[in-house]
Parts: C-alpha cells; sequence; structure tokens
C-alpha cells in the first residue's frame, strides 16, 4: 500500500472539519471560537493534518489566514468527505432504529388507509405522518426528512424508487360564480383564454397547466404564485382558474371543480430511496399498494383517535 493511502486512511475527519471552520472563518482565533476550542489546540490539528496530507493547506498572514493551493483543492473535497460521513452515521442509525419511520404525503393525498395498517400490525411502530408542499417529497426523501412519500407527479425520480399507486383524474378548480362552474365537464378549448397561475418549476407549469397545449399554443399566464394558499386566494377573487387533481374537490366552500375531458389524469406515486432497508418502510408500501387506490373521501370534522398525527 502507498504512503498516500495509507495518509488517507489515517485522516482525523475531526481536524478535517477543524480545517473548514479556519478556511471559511479565514482567521484561526475566530475559528477557535466558533468552535469553542483553545487556538493552539486548533493550530496544532491543522499542522497534524497538513503532515498527513502531505501538503500546507493554510498560510497566515497579517491580515487573517487563507487557503494555498494545496488548501483551494483540499476545501470542496473536505466538505464532501464530512457530508458523506453525516449521511453514513445517519443510515446507520436508521438502520439500527427500524421501529421509527417517517410518512410523508402531500396535499389532499391520503396516506391514512395504509398507515392504520401499519400501525395495526407493527403496534411497536413508531411513525409519524408528515405533510409536506408540492415540490418537497423529493428532497424530504434525499434528505431524510421522510422514508416514504406519497405524492403526485411530476418529479425528478433518480435515486429513488417509485411505484404508482392510481390515476387521479384532472379538473377544473373555478370560483362558484364562474361562468363554468356547474357544469359537467368543459375542454381545453373552453378555458383557452382563462389564466392560470403560475408555479416556480418547469416541469409542474407544463403538466397542471397544460402548457404548451396540444396545438402547441401557451396556456394563458396568471400570476406567479409559490403556496397553494396564494392560488387558492387568487381563484377565489376570480383572477384566475387552476387545473387539479380530483383529489382537491371540496378543497374550499367558496371554490367548486368542474370535470376537463380530453386529457390523460395526475398520477399518485408511492416513492422511497432507492436501496434503503427498513422494514416498515417495507410494509407501508405493501399497504399502500393494497389500500391507497384512488383520491380520498372527505375527512371528518372530529379527529379520528385511530390517526397517529390528525391534521
Amino acid at each position: 500500500m502507498s504512503d498516500t493511502s495509507s495518509a488517507a486512511e489515517d485522516l482525523d475527519l475531526r481536524a478535517v472539519r477543524f480545517f473548514v471552520a479556519v478556511a471559511e472563518a479565514r482567521h484561526f482565533g475566530r475559528a477557535a471560537a466558533e468552535l469553542h476550542i483553545a487556538q493552539p489546540y486548533l493550530s496544532r490539528q491543522i499542522r497534524g493534518l497538513e503532515q498527513r496530507v502531505g501538503a500546507r493547506l493554510l498560510d497566515r498572514g497579517p491580515r487573517g489566514t487563507s487557503l494555498t493551493g494545496a488548501g483551494e483543492a483540499f476545501l470542496p473535497r473536505a466538505k464532501a468527505l464530512l457530508r458523506l460521513a453525516s449521511k453514513a452515521c445517519a443510515a446507520s442509525r436508521a438502520a439500527a432504529r427500524p421501529s421509527r419511520v417517517n410518512i410523508g404525503h402531500t396535499r389532499n393525498v391520503d396516506v391514512y388507509p395504509a398507515v392504520k395498517e401499519l400501525l395495526r400490525l407493527h403496534p411497536d411502530a413508531e411513525v409519524h405522518v408528515v405533510e409536506l408542499d408540492w415540490n418537497e417529497p423529493r428532497e424530504a426523501l434525499l434528505g431524510r426528512r421522510v422514508d416514504a412519500a406519497v405524492a403526485r407527479l411530476p418529479m425528478a425520480t433518480d435515486a429513488l424508487d417509485v411505484t404508482v399507486l392510481y390515476d387521479e383524474p384532472r379538473e377544473l378548480l373555478v370560483p362558484l360564480d364562474h361562468r363554468l362552474a356547474g357544469k359537467e365537464s368543459v375542454t381545453l378549448e373552453d378555458i383557452a383564454d382563462e389564466p392560470l397561475p403560475k408555479l416556480p418549476d418547469p416541469a409542474w407549469n407544463a403538466f397542471w397547466r397544460i402548457d404548451p397545449r396540444p396545438d402547441g399554443s401557451a396556456a394563458p399566464d396568471g400570476p406567479a404564485v409559490e403556496v397553494l394558499e396564494d392560488k387558492l386566494e387568487l381563484i377565489a377573487a376570480g383572477q384566475a382558474v387552476a387545473i387539479v387533481a380530483a383529489g382537491f374537490r371540496g378543497i374550499r366552500p367558496d371554490l367548486t371543480t368542474v370535470g376537463l375531458s380530453g386529457i390523460e389524469p395526475s398520477h399518485v406515486i408511492l416513492a422511497t430511496r432507492t436501496g434503503d432497508r427498513n422494514r416498515l418502510v417495507d410494509a407501508f408500501g405493501r399497504y399502500a399498494r393494497r389500500l391507497l387506490t384512488g383520491p380520498p373521501t372527505p375527512r371528518p370534522e372530529t379527529p379520528d383517535p385511530a390517526d397517529p398525527e390528525p391534521r
């Protein structure tokens, strides 16, 4: 084995973390204060790291501390090493605690039949249900905020295992006094001039605004929004309409949905991290595929005592 390989194997992650702190603070004294350690101890740790790496990483000067060329090359890799170590620890803790699972879901997607089955058949399980914004499922999964997510496409699916649970019709959401309210169904031609709110995601806009339209024309632009509540307020005020999933029926008493014909449905999916080994995630997946087969029915006003975390 080469000396270089031996040095890499001997790297102390604590010294690497100290180096990153100094590199970011550009000052040994400030870094020591942030780390709550003595400055001489910090200096010794950095010297030891440089000996293991085989190059000087930091230069001290009258105006503070600067990175050498070797330090500039080492810094991004040092940060990546610390992130990898953190993920390794998180994965190990998750594997050591298979009695805990976090289930995520987006708005108006009902996971509770599968959650209740999970609790019934695994009474020792600690189950947490987390409501996610429309654009959060992927980030929440890869960041280990949740272990499984039930959400709607579109969503980037690399590094994830994805199963389509059911298709859900797309409908038009309008205020009660809209000219189309009360109709059994409408077509894209009926809303050719109706503005639709825009979200900060191209794939989401393409699918939920049907933009471009089948004839190549652009969907009419409505106001830009980032959260569902803002969209609902715009619709209630008569400033826009929106294409939504059937699960949004009855979302507000001042809004109603109308069938939208001639378009493909929405797809509700179960997503988990690729390669994740957790018996509760596997069990929830089985129950979700069996029990989550269509849009939710309206939930009762009185909290259900069987719910693990009433909303």
